[in-house]
């Protein structure tokens, strides 16, 4: 990529919230109407990037529009791509019954033929901080492929990812000296208990102790162009093997094909880490504490009252 090519930021924003109950994606979450999804795009812009791929259900497209892609459609470029469940190679049919997506994996190769050079993956409903998208877009404009793949992700604190209001699941990171990902463990089940963090793997029967300073991912992603073609070969092979042997929940996971890439040694991801605080709405009681977190950070002039005028 040369440098003075411009990323593109990749939002997957057609999952509902299963946990929180709704469509979270399009919540406001401040007194000026704005949505989480408002300040990642205002971050990418300030960072560099120039175009933002859109990830959505043809169902909500007219209030997705409505809420947030029509009014940044004057600050930076916009294209929408659709994960449905029909989006399938040629030959391939949906499994009987299925009504759950086929995971991160397949949305990112939802958007293939709108993105054309390095690119950011990140959650709709996830607040990442202006560091993070500063740090994802300068490796973005400054690195190509070699040997291997060159790809990268944001690295949080762990304390600084947790909520009060239950359990979260995180991917915690294993890297070398040169901060290169060697593996994620995925903790599906970690709670905040007074000044620790702890999970579980037996429902609770007994709990482990993560330090709080282990780096997590919160799926921010930075990619060459190279992973869309590996995403297209391995999605074929997860209809062929794992889809059958789980046809109605069976996913494909974008954090998965990189570990195969790595364990492949065919790329590298480096762990770009952050001190940045992430804010989410995981449960609705988490609303009111992000809700809090934007208001001061408005206050503090980090980001403009209105952020669009």
């Amino acid at each position: 990529m040369n440098s003075k090519d411009k990323p593109t930021l990749v939002i997957m924003a057609a999952g509902m919230g299963s946990r929180y109950g709704g469509l979270k994606q399009i919540d406001k979450i401040d007194e000026q109407g704005d949505i989480i999804i408002d300040f990642s795009i205002f971050d990418a812009v300030r960072a560099g990037f120039s175009k933002v791929v859109f990830i959505i259900k043809k169902a909500i497209e007219a209030d997705f529009k409505a809420a947030i892609g029509d009014k940044i459609s004057k600050h930076i470029e916009v294209e929408y791509v659709y994960q449905e469940l029909d989006r399938l190679p040629e030959g391939y049919s949906i499994p009987e019954g299925r009504e759950k997506p086929y995971g991160t994996g397949h949305a990112v190769l939802c958007a293939k033929d709108a993105i054309k050079g390095n690119f950011a993956v990140i959650n709709a409903d996830d607040f990442y901080g202006r560091g993070a998208f500063e740090k994802i877009a300068d490796f973005l404009t400054n690195t190509e492929d070699d040997e291997k793949y060159r790809y990268a992700f944001v690295g949080y604190e762990l304390h600084n990812t947790l909520t009060e209001n239950g359990s979260v699941a995180r991917g915690v990171c294993v890297v070398d000296e040169n901060n290169n990902l060697k593996k994620i463990n995925e903790r599906t089940r970690i709670e905040k208990h007074g000044d620790d963090a702890e999970y579980t793997e037996d429902d609770a029967k007994t709990w482990i102790k993560l330090p709080k300073e282990s780096y997590v991912s919160m799926n921010m992603w930075g990619f060459t162009h190279s992973i869309l073609d590996e995403l297209e070969k391995r999605f074929k092979i997860f209809l062929d093997e794992k889809l059958k042997e789980n046809p109605l929940k069976g996913e494909f996971f974008l954090p998965f094909v990189v570990d195969e890439l790595l364990s492949e040694g065919k790329a590298t991801a480096k762990m770009l880490p952050t001190s940045d605080v992430w804010h989410g709405v995981t449960y609705k009681e988490d609303k009111p504490l992000v809700s809090a977190a934007i208001k001061k950070m408005k206050d503090d002039g980090e980001y403009p009252l209105n952020l669009w005028d």
